[in-house]
């Protein structure tokens, strides 16, 4: 895909999260709002299911060749090797407590490379969206936009490492991987799912990681991570959205943390 046709779609993809925006925001701190709980005990609210529709139809009616993977609504198989990977609300449980910390993710993968990422915050006003070769970029509430870059901390215990929650480390088994980490750096703090990764492309966090991830919780971090001049990884150290588990981190502190995490990374 050339870098005009990315462009393209790049624009494509803000317009229409912004349209699954609008429909988000009519939901959120509603008193009316109902929640569902899915067979494995995670969340799902009307606002997550129709931003997924939304999003779905934009896209089949655009690019009717391209594929979709969407959390809600399973998997639409590509026929050009274009395949977008969507979640409509990542952080349910923080847009269900009227906590604005949530974020509407899109990607794009072509031959199986992700080349596009959107982290959109709709209670924030916020995005942060990159794309191979296009740079990363952090657009504010009150429209102006600046590079997204990650800081330059080099050492462990100057860093502050984001989580999305403490409990879900000794539910998994990766306790030991959480209590190392949080030895070496100075300050912990569970501000989690995707806002926790736009804080590393940005300069405001150094780390965030997540001992248990699905492909549509990770699609956007890798071109966006990599613009901003950090890296998405596994905690193996491999650039993947598919291994389960996945860290979010500074270039000068990548290899201190996979030496902290690669003792307790999945073998998935």
């Amino acid at each position: 895909m050339d870098q005009q046709e990315l462009q393209q779609r790049l624009e494509f993809a803000l317009r229409i999260t912004a349209e699954a925006e609008v429909f988000i925001l009519q939901h959120y701190q509603s008193t009316l709002l109902s929640v569902d709980w899915k067979a494995d005990r995670s969340p799902v609210t009307v606002a997550d299911r129709g931003a997924e529709e939304l999003l779905r139809e934009r896209i089949t009616r655009e690019f009717p060749q391209d594929g979709v993977l969407g959390e809600e609504f399973g998997e639409t198989a590509s026929k050009n090797g274009c395949h977008w990977i969507l979640d409509p609300i990542d952080g349910t449980k923080s847009f269900m407590h009227g906590v604005p910390l949530f974020g509407t993710l899109l990607a794009l993968e072509v031959d199986g490379n992700s080349v596009l990422g959107i982290n959109r915050f709709p209670a924030l006003g916020e995005i942060v969206y990159a794309a191979d070769g296009l740079g990363a970029w952090w657009q504010m509430r009150d429209g102006t936009t600046r590079p997204a870059k990650v800081n330059t901390v080099g050492n462990l215990s100057d860093a502050l490492v984001c989580m999305t929650t403490f409990t879900r480390w000794d539910k998994l088994g990766c306790q030991p991987a959480f209590d190392a980490l949080t030895s070496y750096t100075r300050l912990s703090r569970g501000w989690g799912d995707c806002y926790g990764y736009a804080l590393v492309a940005t300069g405001r966090a150094e780390i965030m990681v997540d001992p248990i991830l699905n492909p549509w919780d990770a699609a956007p971090m890798i071109p966006i991570l990599k613009e901003a001049g950090g890296f998405y990884v596994d905690w193996n150290g491999n650039s993947s959205i598919y291994s389960g588990q996945g860290v979010a981190v500074n270039s000068l502190l990548k290899e201190q943390v996979l030496e902290v995490l690669r003792p307790f990374a999945s073998s998935k």
